[in-house]
């Protein structure tokens, strides 16, 4: 398409394999953005796009990624506030007909891969209030098509490392490459963190990331380690994890930091998908990772992007991997 689209907060740029996304730095920015600054989404990379309202006499373009495209995405885990969806672009409501515009052209480019289209008046009644079921009351749009097959491996590039940012409980690096370190704070960390000493730990002996969001009690984020060794039940006793707090691990620090810890795990692993073990792994990690992507197929079809037939034998292809 060759064409660019300003918003509130972001750009995008409609290039002929890949939308890139340019994101503002204004105070009002969340600032997710501001360490994210540009992103390029190859189109293979996008399970559909939709138009909806927006707050206060604005409109949301919406490009929705494939399960296991994106890094960034997959680390939050739907966790992210809708204010900090890097694939939201709002605009000022009186663009709204050339939204419209590119939201059909992003169609027509995915149209080739998409598995069906689906009625959002149905797929929306068992979910009252929602965005969807409301953007349907308002005449957004009436059929969304949605390529649900998983992606085989990421498609879009993790953040750039170095990583590194403050926790409650100590301080947590990446390399960029091979080794995650958590060095612990003498005021925040536990007795069992004190008497573990700074850990270290190399990519290759990693198997996934939980992050769970700091904008909630009980964030943290946590190294999942292969070979199924015991763990403490509780993360301000795990040595694999740190803790988030007011003022520690903020999102736009901590989860830049998981997806590019994440990324690279799929890269040492040969690609193997993110929430699928890598051979040899232990039956526990293999359940998790099912249970992981049958979690996502569930956040879709109570989204109305997937119909329960779809949900059912997807669900049950999944329950065959354990």
């Amino acid at each position: 398409m060759g064409d660019v689209l300003a918003g509130i907060h972001a750009t995008w740029e409609f290039e002929s394999d890949a939308l890139v996304i340019r994101f503002e730095r204004g105070n009002r920015t969340p600032k997710l953005f501001h360490v994210l600054r540009e992103r390029r989404i190859p189109y293979e990379a996008l399970a559909s796009v939709t138009l909806m309202p927006g707050k206060r006499d604005t409109v949301v373009l919406h490009a929705v990624p494939r399960p296991g495209a994106d890094p960034l995405m997959e680390a939050a885990a739907g966790q992210l506030a809708e204010q900090c969806d890097p694939y939201r672009l709002v605009l000022p409501a009186d663009r709204e007909t050339l939204a419209e515009y590119y939201r059909d052209e992003l169609r027509t480019v995915l149209a080739p891969r998409t598995t069906a289209a689906w009625d959002l008046a149905a797929a929306t009644e068992a979910s009252p209030g929602s965005v969807e079921a409301d953007a349907f009351e308002a005449g957004a749009f009436d059929t969304v098509d949605v390529d649900v097959t998983p992606a085989e491996r990421f498609l879009v590039a993790p953040p750039p490392g170095p990583q590194a940012f403050k926790a409650y409980d100590g301080k947590a690096s990446f390399d960029g490459r091979s080794e995650v370190a958590f060095r612990w704070s003498s005021t925040g960390a536990s007795s069992e963190k004190w008497k573990a000493g700074d850990q270290f730990f190399q990519v290759r002996d990693l198997c996934g990331v939980e992050w769970h969001s700091p904008d909630v009690l009980g964030g943290h984020l946590r190294l999942v380690p292969r070979g199924g060794e015991p763990r403490a039940s509780q993360p301000d006793r795990d040595p694999a994890s740190v803790l988030f707090g007011l003022g520690y691990g903020p999102v736009h620090l901590s989860l830049p930091f998981a997806a590019a810890v994440l990324a690279a795990i799929r890269t040492t692993t040969d690609r193997v998908p993110a929430r699928v073990a890598a051979p040899g792994a232990d039956a526990g990690a293999v359940a998790g990772a099912v249970a992981e992507r049958i979690r996502h197929l569930g956040e879709l079809h109570q989204a109305g992007l997937v119909t329960d037939e779809e949900f059912s034998a997807k669900k049950t292809e999944l329950l065959a991997e354990l």
